[in-house]
């Protein structure tokens, strides 16, 4: 016992100051979203007049209420988008033997060797193309077409945790692959689930430079390109950018609070095969 409380101890005294690191700029973020605008960087930390005023500008100059429900309906599909072929595809490749399996898999997973910076003007042209460029269906497309292979790939670890008795087992009482899929498998994979979920929202919510590029109208746009609004060339109002900052952040705190751990126990799952 004596060893286990030293033990804790010391591994409290190593990690919190990495802690106390990683949340400096939240708290910084936070407090400066409370204070005035002339005290941003002559003043203390902890301001000496907190004043909410910031919130109401932010609110009202970039229409965040539009903005911020773009961000929850794009994200929102993406996710669900992702994680429909993430599964599908996943389980196919784990779990079903059909011809070139492993040459598919390869190549899906080629697409996450290019950056996505190098990519913007084929898909900007390709989308033209197709008459889906300015429009919410075109920023859809490239975000569940760009992440499905990544999803898929972490899926795949975790269908290959699953032993193939359960699944034999499902076809000798007469189930159908998608029942099988549906009934047997879906249940026991929800800490991958959750690992993509997570990871695929924070993503999608935070991604700045496909929206951007991609969505001309101002009211199509999702909130980081809105925000990005904010910092002006000569002049940035810093408690207004940080408050929208502020409120752009509560649904990633309340998904990975949500999802904290079946998203620890997911990742723990696909790292170790039995």
């Amino acid at each position: 016992m004596r060893k286990s409380l030293l033990g804790k101890s010391f591994a409290t005294f190593v990690l919190l100051p990495f802690c106390l690191v990683m949340a400096f700029p939240f708290v910084w973020m936070l407090l400066t979203s409370l204070r005035e605008q002339n005290t941003i960087f002559n003043g203390p930390i902890i301001p000496r007049k907190f004043t909410g005023s910031a919130y109401r500008e932010a609110w009202t100059s970039i229409e965040f209420p539009l903005h911020f429900w773009n961000s929850v309906w794009i994200t929102s599909v993406t996710v669900v988008g992702v994680l429909v072929f993430a599964t599908l595809s996943g389980y196919a490749f784990a779990k079903l033997d059909f011809p070139f399996r492993n040459t598919l898999f390869v190549l899906l997973l080629t697409t996450l060797m290019m950056p996505s910076t190098a990519l913007i003007i084929p898909l900007y042209l390709e989308l033209k193309s197709f008459g889906l460029l300015d429009s919410q269906a075109g920023l859809l497309v490239l975000y569940i077409s760009g992440s499905a292979p990544f999803a898929m790939f972490l899926m795949r670890a975790f269908f290959q945790t699953l032993p193939d008795e359960l699944i034999e087992a499902a076809r000798v009482d007469g189930g159908s692959e998608l029942t099988i899929f549906r009934r047997v498998i879906l249940p026991l994979t929800r800490p991958g689930i959750a690992t993509v979920v997570i990871f695929q929202f924070l993503s999608t919510w935070n991604e700045f430079l496909i929206a951007n590029t991609v969505l001309r109208n101002t009211d199509s746009l999702p909130l980081q390109p809105v925000l990005f609004t904010l910092m002006g060339q000569y002049s940035t109002n810093w408690p207004a950018l940080t408050a929208g900052l502020t409120l752009s952040v509560v649904p990633v705190v309340i998904v990975y609070v949500r999802m904290q751990r079946q998203f620890v126990a997911g990742m723990m799952l696909g790292a170790v095969k039995n």
